[in-house]
């Protein structure tokens, strides 16, 4: 009886920890859409979310790469990103998901691969996970907090979660 007793309260006392833990985690919300635009400060791509549109200013290279890999375009020859999906493939390997998140005003990415169902996980720049997680069609991914932060306001959606 008492060992049945230890047995359950070790089992209430994980469950609450894995509850607590769980509350530690951000909320994160998976980005419906991504656009690729020119302005007068340069190109930049839009993650949007929930009526917002988290921009993220990127070099023109970065630009048209996840310009086609949106549209479908094809160059004569293949672009870096395209070259990474052939080799990941090549491996049996893909993008799984991608994590954006802002660190002293710089986005950065964490990109998750997975090759014959081992899981890595690597530091990158956002816009190279962004045009590799366009390529694989894999989820792209935020807090709330930085949708909320940094996402402006998409005209027509007044900032309603869609």
């Amino acid at each position: 009886m008492k060992r049945m007793r230890a047995i359950c309260l070790a089992l209430s006392l994980a469950v609450a920890a894995g509850a607590a833990a769980a509350s530690d985690v951000p909320a994160t919300v998976e980005i419906q859409s991504v656009d690729v635009a020119l302005t007068a400060q340069g190109p930049v791509v839009l993650l949007k979310a929930r009526g917002r549109a988290i921009p993220i200013f990127v070099d023109e290279a970065i630009a048209a790469s996840i310009h086609s890999a949106l549209t479908g375009e094809k160059f004569p020859r293949p672009l870096s990103h395209d070259l990474m999906k052939t080799i990941l493939q090549a491996y049996a390997g893909k993008v799984t998901s991608v994590g954006i998140r802002l660190e002293g005003g710089v986005f950065l990415a964490e990109l998750r691969i997975s090759v014959n169902g081992t899981k890595k996980v690597f530091d990158s720049r956002s816009s190279d996970a962004i045009a590799l997680a366009v390529r694989f069609k894999a989820p792209i991914v935020v807090s709330e907090e930085l949708l909320d932060s940094a996402g402006k306001i998409l005209p027509g959606s007044e900032g309603q979660a869609l």
